[in-house]
Order: structure tokens, then sequence, then C-alpha cells
């Protein structure tokens, strides 16, 4: 049973007083169930009218369990029980919160991080599968990954063909490459569901199935739950989570997201990129800050942009009542997969935004693609302290030192009007073996006093970086690179490496930040041991910055 429940206090509740009555007049919920592409205005209905298919996901899904339960039973008995997912943005983030939710084992490679590549390489090839996800085919990552693993097996004696499974749109240039090499299955996904918005369809059952995950029942809480999204109600809890994040006036546009009881594991992460990735454009949006838990900076003193979004027990107490702004939400995983994807539609109406477009993902993968087809990078550093070389925009020009750098970027959340400005890390690093650098986020948060993200490059290009270049110039930006670990890994036919690729991804998306007036700081490690002293400033040993 999907069990949805969505509570509002203090300013989120008063944005549901107002706009819920009239989105019902309006027949928000029965129009996008009927998936009208008009409600977005005109400008949308063209894109908006063939990303619409996830309304009715539970049907046009319905063959899917049955079809990877028969692959699954066909690859135990070969001695084939590891899945490995080569998948960026939607075709991973899904499937990763499914098994994680699960309790069941699944190897996501969405990064390009030559030590996390190898990982994935070394492991037990002899009873790998390898599930490549493109809509497209031509995701340089994911082909990369795909390559990488060809001439592994190969190597290794093992027939890649049949230990290759695809997952991609019909007609693309992918699902013609499947046919020619003989992979081992394909799966061609509903064509009319955009890529954040696809966690039901092949891109998130095919590898969570794979790995063992109840695919049958996500299908059956969602068939559940689309059925009271649909209604035209004022208890509809898509309209209502919707109003929430949508309509705060002024509009809290920082939504931290918290797990606090729930069953779901990892959920923020996908949701960050549905709801970043559908609104953060034409100098509006939300911006997700997935946070650690409720003792966070974000959540313990939220700030006055901020909406703090509780995913809690199907069992928990109501909201207090004295919370400025607070939103709780439960209910099974298929379930709140399909009341987001509903109320990020409807907040989207109420921005005056096309939910369903993406204009900025590009330009960095085109930035990306200059540096790898032209000259690599030769910028000089503006200066180098340590194993630690500085670069960046005019606002950290002047800094000779590492903490001089940190300090010049921080100092620009101060220049932002209104008290509004946010703080994104992006570490273009191994999200494995440097996990433990995400913790900086909880530093920085509590030393600025402002929300913070933390992503993983290039991952999170595919997610948040549509917000950091077209959501409001609010942000102020850190990237992390490194030299790799080790030794840097080939990419089969191509005349650039992992690291080199890793490489272009961070400067591409620099230089395109840059572009659009943005403060970056730019700190490459030459020796990734640097990683300790690095954590050190950034934590601020000196004291908090405000």
């Amino acid at each position: 049973m999907s069990g949805l429940s969505v509570t509002a206090t203090g300013d989120a509740a008063r944005a549901v007083s107002t706009h819920v009555t009239s989105l019902v007049a309006d027949r928000v919920a029965s129009r996008v169930a009927a998936q009208e592409a008009d409600l977005w205005g005109p400008a949308a209905a063209d894109e908006a009218g063939k990303r619409l298919g996830w309304v009715d996901v539970a049907s046009r899904s319905a063959d899917l369990p049955g079809r990877v339960a028969s692959l699954r039973e066909e690859l135990a008995a070969e001695g084939v029980d590891r899945v490995v997912l080569c998948g960026m943005g939607g075709s991973s983030l899904a499937p990763e919160v499914i098994t994680a939710t699960a309790g069941v084992p699944l190897v996501v490679l969405d990064g390009t991080d030559p030590g996390q590549v190898r990982r994935a390489l070394d492991e037990g090839l002899e009873r790998t599968v390898v599930v490549v996800s493109s809509k497209s085919g031509g995701t340089v990552e994911t082909d990369s990954q795909r390559r990488a693993f060809v001439e592994a097996m190969t190597a290794a004696g093992v027939d890649a063909a049949r230990r290759v499974v695809v997952v991609t749109d019909p007609g693309s240039p992918f699902s013609q490459m499947a046919r020619d090499e003989g992979y081992r299955a394909l799966f061609e996904a509903d064509p009319d569901v955009g890529g954040r918005y696809s966690a039901l369809t092949a891109f998130g059952l095919v590898p969570a199935g794979l790995a063992g995950a109840d695919v049958q029942q996500l299908l059956d809480e969602a068939a559940e739950a689309l059925q009271v999204l649909a209604a035209d109600d004022e208890g509809n809890p898509g309209l209502r989570l919707g109003a929430a994040l949508g309509g705060t006036d002024p509009l809290r546009d920082k939504l931290v997201l918290v797990e606090d009881g729930t069953s779901l594991r990892g959920f923020g992460a996908w949701a960050e990129q549905l709801v970043a990735e559908s609104t953060g454009k034409e100098g509006t949006g939300l911006l997700p800050v997935v946070v650690a838990g409720t003792g966070s900076p974000e959540v313990a003193s939220p700030p006055s942009d901020a909406l703090v979004v509780r995913l809690v027990a199907d069992d928990a107490d109501g909201s207090d009542a004295a919370a400025a702004a607070e939103v709780r939400t439960s209910g099974s995983l298929g379930g709140q997969m399909v009341l987001w994807e509903t109320a990020v539609a409807v907040a989207g109406r109420l921005l005056g935004i096309n939910p369903f477009d993406q204009p900025d993902v590009e330009s960095a993968k085109q930035a990306t693609r200059e540096l790898l087809e032209g000259s690599p990078e030769t910028e000089e550093p503006l200066a180098v302290d340590g194993d630690v070389e500085i670069r960046g925009t005019s606002e950290v020009a002047g800094a000779a030192t590492l903490e001089e750098a940190v300090d010049a970027l921080l100092a620009q959340l101060a220049q932002v009007d209104g008290d509004r400005g946010y703080l994104a890390v992006m570490a273009y690093l191994d999200r494995e073996a440097d996990a433990d650098l995400e913790g900086v986020r909880e530093d920085l948060a509590t030393r600025t006093g402002r929300p913070v993200t933390f992503g993983w490059g290039p991952r999170f290009l595919h997610s948040t970086g549509q917000y950091h270049k077209g959501g409001p110039a609010t942000g102020v930006y850190l990237q992390v690179t490194s030299e790799p670990a080790g030794e840097d890994l080939p990419i089969p036919d191509r005349p650039f490496t992992f690291g080199g690729l890793q490489r272009a991804q961070a400067a591409g998306d620099a230089a395109v930040l840059a572009d659009h007036g943005r403060p970056v700081l730019r700190l490459h490690l030459t020796d990734r041991s640097a990683l300790g002293r690095l954590r050190a400033v950034l934590a601020g040993a000196d004291g908090p910055t405000r």
C-alpha cells in the first residue's frame, strides 16, 4: 500500500492553503493524469507533450518485472550474481535508491575517476553482468565505461557480449549497437518519459530487478498512488506537496531534505535531481540540500529561505506546529516516487517554468567535448600552496594560500542580496575511496551559516548542474580535483583516458559557471594525500566565518 501522507506547517502550510484550492478548481491533478501538455504554458507544450508518460507508468512498465525475473534466473544459472550499472543521472539514481532500500547489492558506476572505475573492473568479472543504461547511448561517461568492461572481460576470457545488458530508448544509436554487437539483452524504455522521471521505467527497474529488488511491488505501489494523485481534491498529497514546494511567499527556495525515520535509503539523492533539474532555470528554481541527519545545521536552525522536508516513517507523529516552514512526507518507495514527480510538475506550474526541459545541461557537456577534442586546459594556477594548485574567477584572484582562497570564496556569500546565498562543493574525485570528504558539507554549513550542497563530479552535472547555471545567481562554487590516486586508466579506442575525461569535465563545468558570472574557486591536488589538509582548512580551524 502506498499510504501517502503530506503535512505542512508555518509558511509551507500557508502555501498549501493559498494554492491548493485554485489547483483543484483548475483541475490540475486530473489534467496532469490526462497528459495535457498545455498546463505549463504554450512555450512548454511541445516538450511536455513528449514527457508525460510517467503518469501511467504502472501500465507502461507492466511487462518488465517478468522479463527481468527471467533474465535474472538465466544469469544465476550461469553463476552470474554481480550486477554493475553503468549510467548517469536518471539512469543511476533511481536504481541506487531502490536497491539500497531493498537491501540488495548493486555496483553503481557513475563516475570517471580512474580508481573507482578500476575497482569495478577488477572484482569478479567471471560472475558479473553489466547493465549499460543511456537514453541515447551517447553519454560519454557511460560509453567509456562500457568500452572498459568489454575490453576487460574479453581479456579475462569472458564472452563480453553475453554479459552486457542495454537499456536505452527505441531507435537510438545504442539500440542498434546492442543488436549489432549481439549483447545479452536489450530493454527499450518508454521514449515519452524524461530521464529524471524514469525511475519506474526500464531505466530504474531493469538494474534494480536484476540485483534482486521486488520491482513488481514498486509498480503496484505506484499504481495505487497514481489513482490518489489524479483526484481533483484538496486532500491530494501531490497538490499539497507541490504547493508547499513552489508556493511559499517569499519563495523558500532551499529545500533541506532529511531522512527522519523513513525506511527509504538515499531518497534525497534521487529527489535532488528531480527537483533541481526540473525547476532550476530562467533565474528561478528550488535547490535541494541533502543533509546527513536531523542534527545538520540547516535542520537544527533553518535559514529564512529554507524549507525543511522530512522523510518520516509511516506512523510518525505530525509536525511541530511551531515550525516556521516544514513539510513531512511518508509512504512506500513506489508511492513516494510518483508523489514527488507529481509535486514537482505542480511546483513548476506555480513557478512559471517548464519542468521537463534542462536547457543548461548541454553547456557543460559541450565544453567538455571541446576540451577533449582540442588542447587540454593549460591555465596557469593563480598560486600554489604545497600540494594544492589554486585557480578560479576574479573573486579569489588575490589569494596566495589555500586558507586565503577559501576565505575569499566564502566572503562572496555575504555579497548575495537578501542573504539568500548557498555554497556548492563539487568534488571530482573517487566517491567511494574519498567518501570522507563529504563530511565537509556539515562543517561548511556550520562555518558559513548558509545552506551547502555537496556533489560528486561528474555525477552532479546530470543533477544539480542545471540549477547551478540556470537557477538564481545566488551560489558560490568550490571545485576540488586531483591527480589520480594511482595510475591513470586508458579508455579503449579513445584518444583520452578516464583521468583526462575527469579533468576535462571539471574544467568545462568551471568555464561555463564562470561564463555565467558565478564565483568559482578551483583547488587541484597534485597529491591526493593533501585531502586531509584540505578538509581541515574547509572546516575552519580558526573559527566561524560568520
